[in-house]
């Protein structure tokens, strides 16, 4: 085949062939430039090939998840983040923190570069003191030299220098700056100045090799164009399949094309690309732009102490994923975030650049629409929302085969691969008998609506003709996080239309299907009043943790899982957004002395054995002292055998017995299984101070006969639940009552135990007066507070 033709056809290639590779090397530019159109030049010609020529080995990652495998990354680091806020100077503390990430990434194995700017704002701060300098010197020798005549224009000092001669003054001692910083991690740089001219022809070669040499001796290459000759920027003129070296953001984005880098981190003064400019009130940050979609983005003023802004960043960043690498824009400007890291680490900051459609909504446009769902149900009757409930029990019941089918094939999966537990597995399956649980929930709340969102709490007459009122509203948008429990979707659904909230659903990949299916159903019901809104199921790859940062849009986040599960949130959550929640359910039963046998046996064997996986599930059971050489304790414990559960023993038990069970190595253990301890106590005082010690403040019962003794446990254990005669097991919403529960918490503020509805409700204060003032109220007033109770159908 012809050389230009194999040329032309490469340009159209994802990989250039080693062919290929042969002929370019061998072919003129000119008889290139004869076969295309006349108004490219040849050496833009060449440009296109040489674009195909050094890039795409791969393509860029689709997903943030896929960031933790690049190896070979580039940052370039704008004049608004290396440049101090009075333009005159270098940031020291920013670039200190940008240096330490990228030489943490470097000494892992990462081959990194840096694009930076600054060599303007470093040669200026020096001629700036220069000029200082130089004024004082003719102002002091002006009248020798001038004889008193006056000072001439041409001997007057020139109060500004021109952009390339600080960047000449500059770029040395920014240069030393980086060896400087970068040798604090025995780490070596090499200083690369580029012009366009690099970027053209044969050229090309010599800063690939040069690039790829330093990179090999694993030396960090920083990278700028040569400010102090570069020609001043003119009208963009970019080509297809190649892009003008204008600004940074280009170049850097050139380079990585003719380096195959597999990530490009743009750090700008702001957290990414906005849909408006950053201070406009509707603007929202665009997590991830998919480069198919021509978005519509309104760009606000570009930087005063650089050539770029953020439409020269979009601009690179589309044409570098196209060809191959990825680009993520975050802020590189803040004080206590490490963005280069948690970019490459995959975290959801920043603006992502993506070839891959996007599925669904982020979850910040989520939680707006669900404020605005949870607006709508508020403003329906509670009749009204009673009958979503009502169709949401009745489509439970309907699709019970559905739901049925979709779980089995979220187990059949868990199964296969063999990483649940099987705790976790029966979390996971669902029944006809628990749809039918969750169906009657939804009825049984449904009765409820009339008393909750609207509600009036209290009403008191603050004067004649004023009456303050505290009127029940819901606390707003709400996130569930939980794992392996579907049923959680439906519940929590239900819960939160009986009270008008919000709802964000993330569950566990491993419950996809039925949720999926679930979320379907509890759709279908809303659409009953065109409220699909407020609730939204969370189906993206965002971590739990960036979830978690959203405080503008969540006002509650409900965790429901394994104790490692809400422990992390709880550690995770923005300080602002309040969790819902217990990280351990450590439950115990006390037998105490004066007890009866068959009472015990019956509320050990339910509190241990009816649902082992459950957080309101036995884990320790305290016996007292009197009963452990008694037929009590054998029974006790031969009941236990025979459901095939795994007893511990305690320090305490373990020196009473000759011959005793495997000790445990700790007293606040959660086993979720077929397992528990036995503990040996004195009185109702020890069993007391034991469960304050080791366990959760989650729920405790006492077996006894004795009912001074029950009254004192009860009143003196510190648990969100205490029973007496009575297993664990009740402690749950549904039972209790509720209809069903949002999850135990075992705080104390707000909601205790089992939170219900009422739990997701917080309230506001309504008074209605006749024109009153303050001052009417003060000591020259001639009104008078009456702070009158008044009954609450008044």
């Amino acid at each position: 085949m012809d050389k230009t033709k194999l040329i032309l056809n490469a340009l159209h290639l994802k990989t250039a062939t080693p062919k290929f590779i042969c002929c370019y090397r061998q072919a003129s530019s000119s008889s290139i430039s004869a076969l295309i159109e006349p108004n490219l030049q040849s050496h833009d010609v060449m440009d296109l090939a040489n674009t195909q020529l050094y890039n795409n080995s791969g393509k860029s990652f689709l997903r943030r998840s896929e960031l933790k495998h690049a190896k070979k990354v580039v940052v370039k680091l704008g004049s608004a983040v290396l440049t101090r806020d009075d333009n005159c100077g270098i940031a020291l503390g920013r670039l200190a923190s940008i240096i330490e990430q990228v030489a943490e990434l470097q000494n892992s194995g990462h081959k990194m570069m840096v694009v930076t700017s600054g060599a303007v704002a470093f040669g200026r701060q020096r001629l700036k003191r220069e000029l200082m300098m130089n004024q004082s010197v003719r102002e002091a020798i002006q009248p020798a030299q001038l004889n008193g005549t006056n000072m001439t224009d041409k001997f007057q000092p020139r109060n500004h220098a021109d952009p390339r001669a600080c960047a000449a003054a500059g770029q040395s001692g920014l240069m030393a700056l980086y060896e400087t910083m970068f040798a604090q991690y025995n780490i070596s740089t090499a200083q690369i100045l580029v012009t366009k001219h690099d970027f053209v022809g044969e050229h090309r070669f010599y800063l690939q090799s040069t690039l790829e040499n330093l990179l090999s001796l694993s030396i960090v290459p920083i990278i700028n164009t040569n400010d102090a000759i570069v020609a001043p920027p003119g009208v963009n003129q970019d080509l297809e399949g190649a892009i003008s070296i204008k600004d940074n953001d280009s170049l850097a984005a050139r380079l990585c094309v003719q380096i195959s880098a597999d990530l490009l981190l743009l750090l700008s003064n702001v957290d990414g690309l906005y849909t408006h400019p950053p201070g406009d009130q509707n603007s929202q940050l665009i997590n991830t732009y998919c480069i198919r979609n021509n978005n519509a983005i309104k760009y606000g003023a570009k930087s005063t102490v650089g050539l770029g802004g953020m439409d020269t960043k979009v601009q690179a960043a589309l044409w570098a994923v196209q060809r191959g690498t990825s680009v993520l824009i975050c802020n590189g400007c803040s004080s206590t975030a490490a963005p280069i890291l948690d970019s490459v680490r995959g975290k959801n900051i920043g603006t992502f650049f993506t070839e891959v459609e996007i599925n669904g909504e982020s979850p910040s446009i989520q939680a707006n629409s669900a404020r605005s769902g949870s607006r709508k149900l508020q403003q329906l009757e509670s009749n009204e929302r009673a009958e979503i409930l009502q169709k949401l029990a009745e489509l439970l019941e309907l699709r019970s085969d559905e739901i049925l089918a979709a779980n089995q094939e979220d187990i059949e999966e868990a199964t296969q691969k063999g990483v649940l537990s099987q705790a976790m597995i029966d979390r996971l399956k669902l029944t006809n008998a628990k749809i039918q649980n969750l169906a009657d929930g939804a009825r049984q709340i449904a009765s409820q609506c009339h008393k909750l969102t609207g509600n009036v709490i209290a009403r008191t007459q603050i004067a004649d003709n004023m009456v303050a009122e505290r009127v029940a509203i819901p606390i707003g948008v709400l996130l569930i996080i939980f794992e392996s429990r579907p049923d959680c979707l439906a519940q929590i659904s239900a819960l939160s239309i009986a009270t008008a909230n919000g709802l964000l659903v993330k569950g566990g990949k491993e419950a996809s299907r039925s949720n999926f299916c679930l979320y379907t159903i509890v759709q279908d019901a809303l659409d009953l009043y065109d409220c699909v809104d407020a609730v939204k199921l969370i189906d993206t790859r965002d971590e739990v943790s960036d979830l978690l940062k959203l405080d503008k849009d969540i006002d509650l986040v409900i965790p429901r899982g394994s104790a490692e599960m809400v422990q992390s949130i709880a550690k995770s959550s923005s300080r602002t957004v309040p969790v819902l929640g217990h990280s351990d359910g450590v439950c115990h039963v006390y037998i105490d002395k004066e007890s009866n046998v068959d009472m015990a046996c019956r509320v050990v064997r339910d509190a241990k054995c009816d649902y082992p996986a459950a957080c309101n599930a036995m884990e320790t059971l305290l016996v007292h002292k009197d009963l452990i050489h008694t037929s009590i304790f054998k029974e006790i414990t031969d009941v236990l055998r025979a459901e095939g559960v795994k007893i511990n023993s305690g320090p305490n038990l373990a020196g009473q017995l000759l011959f005793t069970p495997t000790v445990t190595n700790s007293l606040n253990k959660e086993y979720s299984d077929l397992e528990c301890c036995i503990e040996v106590v004195d009185d109702v005082t020890d069993a007391i101070a034991h469960i304050h010690k080791y366990g959760s403040s989650h729920t405790d019962v006492i077996v006894t006969n004795n009912e001074e003794t029950a009254e004192y446990f009860l009143q003196n254990v510190d648990s969100s639940c205490v029973f007496h005669n009575a297993s664990t097991r009740f402690a749950d919403g549904q039972r209790m009552g509720l209809g069903a529960e949002v999850g135990i918490s075992t705080g104390r503020i707000h909601a205790r135990g089992p939170v219900g509805a009422e739990g997701l409700l917080t309230y506001k204060w309504i008074l209605r007066g006749s024109g009153q003032t303050a001052q009417d109220f003060g000591t020259d007033g001639t009104l008078f507070y009456t702070h009158q109770a008044l009954p609450l159908n008044s």
